[in-house]
């Protein structure tokens, strides 16, 4: 049986690690969403082999256990109690290792397919508990919807009210960042903590410049501070019209809002000339 997964990617408009837990691991407290940037999942299961192969148009992606896929397919397996051998391919578009969840949105896809195809019925609540064992951005790519993600990435919490039709132009320089570097670098004593009852208050009321006002992700000065870049491609976003520009997740990947297709389009065609890995998106609800 085979079955496609679209594998979204995620943009932080806030993201918060109030304090670290004893066990080392991140408290979160984020505004996620995802966007029309997407990896292409199928996902095979075979009675003709009982190994989990991976296989990716990317040249850079691990294909064996070190692969969050991989792993999924084998979490989910167990889960299963199934002996099938679990065949994936993915059609890699996301960039890699950019801050943008490829690799967790594919585990999460990895997921959900194999919930179908062995019939598990797990919900998604569940699919996130066992997703977080893989990664934290996982529970939030199970849903795939705009959320606050809080806890250690488990609680995910869809809005109610949609977001208005809005553009993203994503630009990832060409620099790679190890997310668990960056957050071995985290000074929880210097981190500038933003708002996030008044960003959710805003986005309640549908008050996108107010949103804007208070977006953050107190991330961004650890890894801008190493990859000047990442200001430079935020200069230049501002300067052609964004509404809103930040860093996603660990970086080094920027994006720009607006709500007007020919902003994005200046913005694109701005930055388009010396970050190769740029693209145009719609937020997905």
């Amino acid at each position: 049986m085979e079955i496609l997964e679209r594998a979204y990617a995620k943009l932080n408009i806030s993201l918060d690690t109030p304090y670290l837990h004893r066990d080392g691991l991140q408290e979160w407290d984020m505004f996620m969403v995802p966007i029309d940037l997407a990896d292409y999942v199928t996902i095979k299961t075979t009675q003709e082999h009982h190994d989990i192969h991976v296989d990716s148009t990317s040249g850079v992606l691990p294909l064996n256990e070190k692969n969050l896929a991989y792993q999924a397919a084998a979490l989910m397996r167990e889960q299963a109690q199934q002996s099938d051998g679990v065949d994936i391919y993915i059609d890699k578009r996301i960039p890699v290792a950019a801050g943008l969840g490829g690799g967790s949105s594919d585990a999460a896809a990895v997921m959900r397919g194999l919930n179908k195809l062995w019939s598990m019925h797990l919900s998604e609540a569940q699919l996130a508990k066992l997703g977080l064992s893989i990664d934290a951005d996982v529970p939030f790519c199970i849903y795939s919807r705009p959320a606050r993600v809080t806890g250690r990435g488990e609680v995910v919490e869809p809005i109610q009210n949609k977001l208005p039709s809005l553009w993203v132009v994503v630009a990832k320089p060409a620099v790679s960042v190890s997310t668990p570097k960056i957050l071995k670098q985290i000074d929880y004593d210097q981190l500038q903590h933003g708002d996030m009852a008044a960003l959710m208050a805003a986005l309640e009321l549908g008050d996108m410049s107010q949103v804007y006002a208070e977006m953050f992700n107190v991330l961004e000065p650890v890894t801008a501070t190493r990859y000047p870049e990442i200001t430079n491609l935020k200069i230049k976003m501002q300067k052609f019209g964004a509404d809103a520009v930040q860093m996603s997740g660990t970086g080094p990947t920027v994006f720009a809002i607006t709500n007007k297709q020919s902003r994005a389009k200046r913005i694109y065609n701005a930055v388009r000339g010396f970050v190769q890995e740029t693209f145009i998106a719609h937020i997905v609800q």
